[in-house]
């Protein structure tokens, strides 16, 4: 009864290869949200790379506006943006759709080939029996995985996580990082802005006053005589008292 499908393998090979395709496509699907639901329990700590990319948003369109003020399209724009590289998860639940319907095409040009080639109604029954059952299963494995219970489901956890725990604590957060490091960063910067100043101070201002330099050249004067008086008290003779030495005495040498 089934030997039409051997002999039909083209088409038998077509009808499959979309079925599984389908079904593969309904199961990664099913696996991705299975996975960001199971990483929502506990989103403070969660390593799944898309809900990171959701708090990072988050937390910047709350910084940039003062707050997201309707939570719940936020959480539905970025549902939507979610994608497998170039195609997005809608993209990828209507592509198993697509390939399910050619799978049912390829069947009934299995049967309109066998009409035309003259087979009998038993010859082409295979080919009936095979789409009632593919279609069986597709919807039984569409049920079976809930795509789009399993998407409902994560948008109630990512908008209790953003609205009830996340934005009533980034107030918190930045308060706490000011307190942290709010002085340090200042101290920090005033000490930059410190290098990178110089001060210029005119020389006339530096230069002290004439009765101020008259003080000045006493003082040094002075602190020379006194100095110049323990030398010699002690034999050491200075430059000074060595030419006076020497003049006394030339004089009594040719008196």
């Amino acid at each position: 009864m089934f030997d039409i499908l051997l002999e039909e393998k083209i088409i038998t090979a077509f009808i499959f290869s979309f079925f599984v395709i389908s079904i593969l496509l309904q199961l990664l699907l099913c696996m991705l949200y299975e996975n960001m639901l199971q990483e929502t329990e506990n989103m403070a700590v969660t390593e799944n790379k898309l809900l990171k990319q959701c708090k990072l948003k988050f937390f910047n369109c709350y910084q940039l506006n003062n707050g997201v003020a309707n939570i719940p399209v936020f959480v539905d724009k970025f549902l939507s943006r979610l994608a497998l590289g170039h195609i997005s998860f809608e993209s990828v639940y209507h592509l198993s759709g697509q390939a399910m319907l050619l799978s049912i095409v390829g069947a009934g040009a299995g049967v309109c080939k066998s009409i035309m080639e003259g087979r009998r109604l038993v010859d082409i029954l295979p080919f009936y029996i095979v789409s009632l059952f593919e279609l069986y299963i597709y919807f039984s494995l569409t049920t079976l995985f809930d795509i789009k219970g399993r998407k409902k489901t994560l948008k109630i956890n990512l908008i209790d996580y953003l609205e009830n725990h996340l934005s009533s604590r980034i107030d918190i957060t930045e308060g706490d990082m000011e307190m942290l490091y709010g002085n340090a960063s200042a101290n920090r910067r005033a000490k930059r802005g410190r290098r990178r100043t110089i001060e210029f101070t005119p020389i006339m201002s530096r230069m002290p006053e004439n009765g101020q330099q008259t003080g000045i050249y006493e003082e040094k004067q002075k602190n020379s005589d006194e100095a110049a008086e323990k030398d010699a008290g002690a034999g050491i003779f200075t430059g000074e008292q060595e030419k006076e030495l020497e003049c006394l005495l030339k004089e009594f040498l040719t008196s």
